[in-house]
């Protein structure tokens, strides 16, 4: 072993000193300036900045990931890696004077730094958008070859680097799976020809100033200012803004409701009703339903209502009555999302839902259904209008509310050591595969409740007991305004 090692060092050495003593002007000029402006990894930092202010959903979660898993690596490389074997830096007499670095570091060879953030960063991007990873990996290997020629490090240093870094970045992917599409095909959106309203004429919007922590105020205002001519219906403290809505969905050519996911989904079935169009602006404090359409200010709903973009989506009904926009569950789903979120604040997110997970198993008691005539024990239970993103207990959004499908995800908990299996295999990113676990895609879905009934909640609010429940997609059968280019 000594021998190889040895003999890897030597090599080490010579292709080293073959890079270094190597004459070339384009090595001169810009070997330096790259290895400099890669300092405390400013070089992602300022390339993660640009990507963050791009508008793209998934430019921006790329450099999220990007920068986190730098972070991490940084701290593994400095904290760990770098203290395991001592390693001096080479000596840099045979590197040309106008190549070498103007501070030599002090720090340990092996590995190199540099290196770990660089391939930590092309690789956490290309998880989430592979062309943009492949396009900085090429420029994370300039990176490595700019602490060889600059006489910072040896080639062995720049591999070991690399490895932690695109390792890193791995795990990342695993314990945080990437948003990406479902591979299932889906019909191109339904259009519905509907004039442009430049002014808002027709348009009649129901807002509670109250509503999204004061928000709802600023909402109604920059309506009032983008469509003067939209009849404005303040929520007053008194009044029943269910009736308003109904109301106002009997007069309106558009009905237009601020608020957030619990308004919007009392409204749906309004605008049915009354067979009009629904615009959606985001007034509550979580507008889940908005940003799955599109919409992330009140500009991007005037902007669809001016412009007369109007596509038809999904609905689910619970059991032909209730609808459902978004999500329903029962157990201690609720319960679930809401320590997740709280423990999200001081831990990773992968960490924060193993433990709300155990918290939420040990503290509640799970219920029992009937599917298909088979009995499950479960304490999380949760259907989707439409497919979400990612897979696994931790969805987050949906790139398509229009595919006719339900998305349904089960844990059972009726088995020997159930919560350590479901802990171990959310913890090494293998939950999909666990037999614990079931996630469907279904147009319809039903169960029965074995010990009595159950409560359905439903889009943030806690609905009604049944002994039977059904869920039906309705295909495309709300017309909702949608910005033409979704961000």
């Amino acid at each position: 072993m000594r021998e190889i090692t040895r003999g890897l060092g030597t090599l080490d050495g010579e292709i080293f000193e073959t890079i270094a003593q190597s004459h070339s002007p384009g090595l001169d000029a810009v070997m330096p300036r790259l290895t400099r402006t890669a300092d405390h990894s400013k070089l992602w930092f300022a390339i993660a900045g640009a990507m963050a202010l791009s508008g793209h959903a998934t430019a921006q979660r790329a450099a999220v990931r990007g920068v986190a898993t730098v972070g991490v690596t940084s701290l593994v490389t400095n904290q760990i890696a770098k203290r395991i074997r001592n390693r001096p830096r080479p000596e840099a007499t045979s590197v040309p004077l106008q190549r070498r670095s103007h501070r030599t570091p002090t720090s340990n060879s092996l590995p190199s730094g540099h290196s770990a953030s660089a391939a930590a960063f092309a690789m956490g991007v290309g998880v989430e958008h592979a062309p943009t990873g492949l396009v900085l990996g090429g420029l994370a290997g300039l990176v490595g070859l700019s602490r060889i020629a600059t006489g910072a490090h040896y080639p062995g240093d720049v591999l070991a680097g690399f490895g932690i870094g695109a390792t890193i970045a791995v795990i990342g992917s695993r314990l945080i799976p990437p948003i990406t599409p479902h591979n299932i095909a889906i019909a191109p959106p339904s259009r519905v020809p509907t004039p442009s309203c430049p002014r808002g004429a027709g348009v009649v919007v129901v807002g509670n100033p109250a509503s999204g922590s004061g928000n709802g105020r600023q909402v109604l205002d920059k309506v009032r200012s983008l469509l003067p001519d939209a009849e404005i219906v303040e929520v007053g403290p008194d009044e029943d803004m269910s009736d308003l809505m109904r109301r106002a969905a009997s007069r309106a050519d558009v009905l237009a409701v601020s608020g957030g996911d619990g308004t919007i989904a009392c409204a749906a079935p309004l605008a049915l009703e009354a067979g009009v169009p629904l615009a959606v602006l985001p007034g509550g404090t979580h507008n889940h339903f908005a940003r799955d359409l599109g919409i992330r200010s009140v500009a991007d709903a005037v902007g669809a209502i001016t412009d007369g973009h109007l596509t038809r989506i999904d609905i689910v009904r619970l059991n032909d009555e209730t609808v459902v926009l978004n999500t329903a569950s029962i157990g201690a789903y609720p319960h679930f999302v809401r320590t997740r979120t709280r423990l999200q604040r001081k831990r990773s997110r992968p960490f924060a839902t193993a433990l709300a997970l155990t918290a939420t198993m040990r503290r509640t008691r799970p219920v029992r259904i009937r599917v298909d005539g088979e009995v499950m024990e479960t304490s999380l239970f949760l259907l989707g209008n439409s497919l979400y993103l990612p897979s696994g207990f931790a969805p987050s959004r949906r790139l398509r509310l229009d595919d006719g499908l339900l998305d349904v995800r089960i844990l059972e908990v009726g088995h020997r050591f159930a919560l350590a299996r479901l802990v171990g295999s959310m913890l090494t990113g293998r939950l999909e595969r666990s037999p614990l676990y079931h996630e469907l895609q279904v147009p319809e879905f039903s169960f029965s409740a074995v010990d009595g009934p159950l409560v359905v909640a439903h889009d943030g609010e806690v609905g009604e007991s049944y002994d039977e429940a059904t869920f039906r997609v309705e295909y495309r059968a709300l017309p909702v305004y949608t910005p033409v280019t979704r961000r």
